[in-house]
C-alpha cells in the first residue's frame, strides 16, 4: 500500500538518521498518507539473523479509536483482505490491538497510485496509451473476479463487493504490477445487516444502485471500475460535478459521451466493451468480472493492444526521466495524429546452414542475409529485425489483404529458392494480425514481438525447422494456385484455434 512514490534511498536516510518511531514489534519509518478513517505508515519488521521487511502499518486514527463504527469498518477491511490471497491484490499480513488502537500489517507496494499516475501522464505524454489502459484494468478484473468468487472455509460465497474502485485505490509498483487495495468499505456476507444500508464511497466513482441505496453486487465494482477505464482513455473526468448533488445525479443518469469523439483513435469494438460495463441496467451490464475481462482481451487481441508488466513500468521509467529533463508535451498534440490498428502480414525467417555437406557453402550467412532483404524489399516489404541468420518482414495491408499475402508469399518462396542455390535452407512462418504500429509503418515501442502475428510466426517459423516446409496459416494458404498440404489446428485461446498448412 502507498501514496506515492517512496524509494528505498528514504528508508535507509531516515533509518541512518535513527528517525523511527517502536510500534509494538514494528518500526515506524514514515507517514506516507492519513485520510478519514486511519493513517498510512512505511514501517520495518526485523527477525532473526538480521532478517528485516519493509511493510505498511495502517491504524486507526487515535481520534477515532473509541468510535465503534469505525472500529467495525477497519476490522471487517482486515477480516476480508486476509481471504484474498491473490497476486493482484494488496496483502494483509497481520492485525492486532496496540495501546487502544487497532492497527493492520500490509504489503508494502513501491509505486504510485493510479490517479497520481494519470495527472502524470497528462502532463508529460498527454494521452495515456491505450494499450497500457487496457492491460491495467484487465489486472484489476482479475482481482474482482479472485474477490466476487471467493468462497468461505464453510464452501459458500462471501459474497465480497469492494464498493470503492477508484485511482487511488489501484496501485502500480515499479515493476509494473497492478494491485487492488483498501477494502475499508467493501461488503461482504458476515457483516451486520446495518453496514449494508450505509452508503459510503466516491460519488465519481459509484454505481447507480449505489447512490440509490440498492443492493449491491459485482457488478456494482464493474461499473466503477469501467468509469476508471472511461477516464483512461478519455483523459477527463466523467461524473464528477463541481456539485456533490450535480456528480450524483449524473451518476444516476449514466450519460455515457462518445469515447471515440473524445479520442478518435478509440474504435467502435472497444467503445463497445466500455459501454457495456457502464451500462445503468443491470441486465445489459457484464454479469461478472470475468465477462468483461473476456471481452477486453478479446479487444486487445483483435486490435494489437499487447502490453506486459515490462511494458508499465518502462512506461513509469520514462514519465520520470521526461519530467526531469522538462521535456514536456503541448497538451493537444499528443491526439493529433492518432495511431490506428493496421492489418499486417508477418514472415519470420531463418536461414539455416547444411549439416551434412562438407564443403563450406558459396556464400556467407550475411551475403545470404542482403539478398533476403533484397528480396523482400523487391516485394514491398519491410524488415523490422535482423539477428545474425534471422529476419522479421512486415507487409502493412494497402489494398486487398489477399494480394498483401500474395507478395509475402513470393517474397518468401523466392528467399528459399535463392537460399537453396547457395546451398543453404530456411525455416518460415507467415501469419496475419492486426496491430497499432508507428509513423510510416515503423516498429511501435514496447514488446512488439511478443504481439499476436509476430509471435505466432516466429512459432510457425521454429516449427517450420523440424518440417523443412514454409508454415502458413489459412487465410495466406488461399493466396496459392495449388493448395498447400494442411497441417492441423493448434489452439492459441481458450476458445480459439488455428488452421496451419505447409507448403
Amino acid at each position: 500500500m502507498l501514496s506515492q512514490y517512496s524509494t528505498s534511498e528514504t528508508v535507509e536516510k531516515i533509518v541512518r538518521e535513527g528517525v523511527v518511531e517502536k510500534f509494538g514489534k514494528y518500526e515506524l519509518i514514515e507517514k506516507i498518507a492519513a485520510g478519514g478513517m486511519a493513517e498510512v505508515f512505511r514501517a520495518r519488521s526485523r527477525g532473526a539473523a538480521g532478517f528485516e521487511k519493509i511493510l505498511v502499518i495502517k491504524k486507526i486514527l487515535p481520534k477515532l479509536a473509541e468510535d465503534e463504527e469505525f472500529q467495525t469498518l477497519f476490522l471487517d477491511e482486515a477480516r476480508i483482505a486476509v481471504q484474498l490471497m491473490d497476486v493482484n491484490i494488496v496483502q494483509v499480513y497481520d492485525l492486532g490491538e496496540l495501546e487502544g488502537q487497532y492497527f493492520m500489517a500490509m504489503e508494502y507496494v513501491d509505486g504510485i497510485d493510479l490517479s497520481k499516475l494519470m495527472q502524470k501522464a497528462r502532463k508529460v505524454k498527454g494521452d495515456f496509451p491505450i494499450r497500457l489502459a487496457l492491460f491495467i484494468i484487465s489486472e484489476v478484473l482479475k482481482a474482482l473476479n479472485f474477490a466476487h468468487n471467493r468462497k468461505g472455509s464453510d464452501g459458500k460465497s462471501l459474497n465480497i463487493v469492494h464498493c470503492d474502485i477508484s485511482p487511488q485505490n489501484i496501485l502500480i509498483s515499479r515493476s509494473g504490477e497492478v494491485k487492488l487495495t483498501d477494502f475499508g468499505i467493501s461488503r461482504a456476507a458476515f457483516q451486520m445487516e446495518e453496514q449494508h444500508q450505509v452508503i459510503r464511497g466516491k460519488y465519481a466513482y459509484m454505481a447507480p444502485e449505489q447512490v440509490e441505496g440498492r443492493v449491491l453486487t459485482g457488478q456494482t465494482d464493474i461499473f466503477a471500475l469501467t468509469i476508471v477505464l472511461w477516464e483512461l482513455l478519455a483523459g477527463k473526468r466523467l461524473f464528477k460535478a463541481k456539485e456533490k448533488a450535480q456528480t450524483l445525479n449524473n451518476v444516476r443518469k449514466a450519460n455515457i459521451p462518445s469515447l471515440h469523439r473524445e479520442r478518435p483513435e478509440i474504435t467502435s469494438q472497444l467503445e463497445d466493451v466500455v459501454n457495456k460495463g457502464l451500462k445503468k441496467n443491470l441486465k445489459e451490464r457484464y454479469g461478472s468480472a470475468l465477462r468483461m475481462l473476456e471481452a477486453l482481451s478479446a479487444v486487445m487481441r483483435s486490435e494489437g493492444f499487447r502490453a506486459t508488466n515490462n511494458d508499465l513500468a518502462q512506461f513509469m521509467r520514462e514519465l520520470d526521466y521526461e519530467q526531469k529533463s522538462g521535456s514536456t508535451m503541448i497538451q493537444g498534440h499528443a491526439s493529433a495524429q492518432p495511431v490506428l490498428p493496421q492489418t499486417i502480414v508477418v514472415v519470420s525467417l531463418e536461414i539455416i546452414k547444411p549439416k551434412n555437406k562438407q564443403a563450406a557453402p558459396r556464400v556467407s550467412t550475411k551475403e545470404v542475409l542482403n539478398t533476403c532483404i533484397q528480396l523482400i524489399d523487391k516485394y514491398k516489404g519491410a524488415v523490422w529485425e535482423r539477428n545474425d541468420g534471422s529476419l522479421v518482414a512486415v507487409w502493412v495491408v494497402q489494398e486487398s489483404l489477399e494480394a498483401t499475402c500474395r507478395r509475402a508469399m513470393q517474397a518468401t518462396f523466392s528467399i528459399r529458392k535463392y537460399a537453396h542455390q547457395s546451398d543453404y535452407r530456411i525455416s518460415a512462418g507467415i501469419a496475419p494480425g492486426v496491430v497499432r504500429i508507428g509513423k510510416q509503418n515503423q516498429p511501435p515501442v514496447g514488446h512488439w514481438q511478443l504481439a499476436g502475428p509476430f509471435y505466432l510466426a516466429r512459432w510457425m517459423m521454429n516449427l517450420s525447422a523440424h518440417r523443412g516446409k514454409v508454415l502458413m496459416t489459412k487465410v495466406v494458404s488461399k493466396t496459392l494456385k495449388s493448395p498447400p498440404q494442411p497441417l492441423g489446428r493448434i489452439q492459441v485461446q481458450a476458445d480459439a484455434s488455428i488452421c496451419l498448412y505447409e507448403r
